[in-house]
């Protein structure tokens, strides 16, 4: 679920934003089908936990597989300060995400910082990079 702020918004920028809805309902559902979607097929994500970087589509969604092992059903996964600029067929947004994990018993909350790069492709929306991170300690 995202929560949005007040704002005018383009055609582009609510397009943008119910991608990333339907992406974070997706992950929640453990959905992989529903999470590939919307993603470019060279696609490139830096994340929290290792790999560092995940170098297309496959690789990707084999990240997930380890997401998953500490989640529960449905997995916590959502957005705040979701915002949203869009180009003629460049955009990028940006959130603070919160998830929770399970780990040795534990349940464990996490605020994340979510970069999305975008480009519209065929006239719709594509994700060609996700950024996952957390401040260092």
């Amino acid at each position: 679920m995202i929560k949005q702020t007040s704002q005018t918004r383009t055609a582009d920028e609510v397009e943008i934003h119910g991608l990333i809805d339907r992406w974070s309902a997706a992950v929640r559902a453990h959905d992989y089908s529903a999470i590939r979607a919307n993603h470019d097929a060279d696609m490139l994500m830096f994340d929290v936990p290792p790999p560092f970087q995940s170098r297309g589509i496959d690789a990707y969604m084999a990240t997930w597989d380890l997401f998953f092992k500490c989640a529960d059903r449905p997995a916590t996964f959502n957005f705040t300060d979701v915002n949203v600029t869009a180009g003629d067929d460049v955009a990028f947004a940006t959130a603070v995400g919160h998830c929770t994990t399970v780990n040795d018993g534990r349940r464990e909350s996490l605020e994340f910082r979510l970069t999305m790069g975008l480009r519209k492709i065929d006239g719709r929306w594509t994700i060609v990079h996700e950024h996952h991170s957390v401040p260092s300690e």
